[in-house]
């Protein structure tokens, strides 16, 4: 159905006349029956004020199918920060029925998910920003600090709130039942059993990993070297990682890890050069993804040459526009916002 005859159908049902539904809108009666008769289309900034004169949602008055509707979900929260709190309802409204649908629930309650971790983060976003407030107008007080540690991800000394046991149960269920013979679910679980030093049992698991008909090789030595890391054996890390190198030479996956184990060690000269490799031998492979960069620029940041982070940020914003072609989506907007809070930043110390 087209909109005019949308719109004609929505004002019967009102009982509005024409003359009426334009003294709501605030347009000319003429207007109106231009919309119904298809010769004229509704100003895009008037469709919430008919939305809600006809109490529907915006989507309502498209007529959209549900692909579209999922994809006009999925693709809104990509370029906004936050949603309005009526367009929130309406998608969860929407998704939970599609939670119904079998044809659909997988996509549904992924999106739900991606939905409620939106808000999340939207919402976290606030409270570091308030806490951080707080936190400067009273630094002896306890309450914001642990508020802003929880916002942003930070340190939890007690280990009883900062271990992983209830992912790590999780995931074991995970490579236990249906996710046996799959990669990610053991990647997910070593990852949770190394964090928390339970080596044995990520020996254990590794083992597993490595007899899957799709594991990623060198993931294997990355694992073992991780271990060892984890038990604290430096040396026997260190050349695992060393015969890993030698042996995956070039791959870009190797390189990216052991950027990452180099970075975790603040061997950032290290950590640098496999970050850059990493992402010179991805070249081929366009659109690419930045993580490399990211973390070059991270560290750039912790050593105080907040003019390289910014740089490396210039080069993740024009990888986005060039590879990815986004334009106007919220990770450009805080690109952005990271490299003006760079530039503007002053310089510290070379870390010895």
């Amino acid at each position: 159905m087209d909109m005019g005859n949308k719109i004609r159908k929505l004002r019967y049902k009102a009982s509005l006349t024409q003359e009426q539904l334009a003294e709501r809108l605030g347009v000319s009666a003429q207007a109106v029956s231009k919309w119904e008769n298809a010769v004229a289309m509704p100003d895009i900034t008037l469709l919430p004020q008919l939305a809600e004169v006809f109490g529907i949602s915006i989507d309502e008055l498209f007529d959209l199918t549900v692909e579209q509707k999922l994809l006009r979900i999925q693709n809104r929260m990509d370029v906004e920060d936050e949603l309005p709190p009526d367009v929130f309802r309406e998608y969860e409204s929407f998704l939970k029925e599609m939670t119904e649908n079998g044809a659909e629930e997988q996509r549904a309650v992924s999106l739900l998910a991606h939905l409620y971790h939106h808000r999340l983060e939207s919402v976290a976003k606030k409270t570091a920003r308030y806490a951080r407030r707080a936190i400067l107008h009273s630094p002896g007080t306890k309450e914001c600090q642990w508020l802003l540690q929880k916002a942003e991800g930070g340190v939890a000394w007690d280990w009883n709130i900062a271990n992983h046991s209830g992912l790590i149960a999780f995931y074991k269920q995970q490579v236990d039942g249906e996710g046996a013979q799959l990669p990610l679910p053991y990647s997910y679980l070593l990852d949770h059993l190394i964090a928390d030093h339970r080596t044995q049992e990520a020996e254990t698991y590794l083992k597993r990993y490595a007899e899957l008909p799709g594991h990623r090789p060198f993931m294997v030595k990355v694992y073992e070297a991780a271990i060892a890391l984890a038990r604290y054996d430096e040396p026997e890390a260190d050349a695992i990682m060393a015969k890993a190198l030698e042996v995956y030479e070039g791959e870009s996956g190797m390189l990216f890890e052991a950027a990452q184990y180099y970075a975790r060690k603040c061997d950032y000269e290290k950590a640098i050069h496999y970050y850059e490799a990493s992402f010179a031998a991805e070249e081929a492979q366009k659109p690419r993804f930045y993580d490399a960069l990211e973390g070059v620029a991270t560290i750039y940041e912790i050593l105080g040459e907040y003019r390289k982070a910014a740089d490396t940020w210039e080069r993740i914003l024009a990888l986005l526009r060039e590879e990815w072609g986004f334009t106007e989506e919220t990770i450009i907007a805080e690109a952005r916002q990271k490299i003006n809070e760079l530039v503007h930043m002053q310089p510290q110390p070379a870390v010895p």
